[in-house]
């Protein structure tokens, strides 16, 4: 059964754009050369403006481990990382199970 990971970064008021740049420069890039999880990146229109939002798709937990490992041993990606870490305030993650009902992506 699928498992999906929804993260939360809660962004430094005034630092979205600064993310948005550094995501589009080095994150995705670094991201990209890694087995294709991504379901989706969003941030807030109306609420909670300073947060971006990502959810993942993996096959089970020992997929959503083995990606992350070999995400995190990505020297491009840590780099991209340590410039991040600076401009978030918080960090949310929850793994969710699609219901067995109605569309999952």
């Amino acid at each position: 059964m699928a498992i999906y990971e929804l993260r939360t970064y809660t962004v430094t008021v005034g630092k979205m754009n600064d993310v948005i740049a550094l995501y589009k420069a080095e994150g995705w890039p670094a991201l990209s050369k890694h087995p294709q999880k991504l379901c989706g990146y969003f941030t807030g229109d109306i609420g909670a403006l300073n947060q971006l939002v990502h959810l993942w798709k993996f096959d089970d937990d020992a997929d959503r481990r083995a990606f992350w490992a070999g995400v995190y041993g990505d020297q491009a990606f840590m780099n991209f990382a340590k410039q991040l870490r600076p401009m978030l305030q918080q960090q949310e993650n929850k793994l969710l199970l699609g219901a067995p009902w109605g569309p999952n992506p």
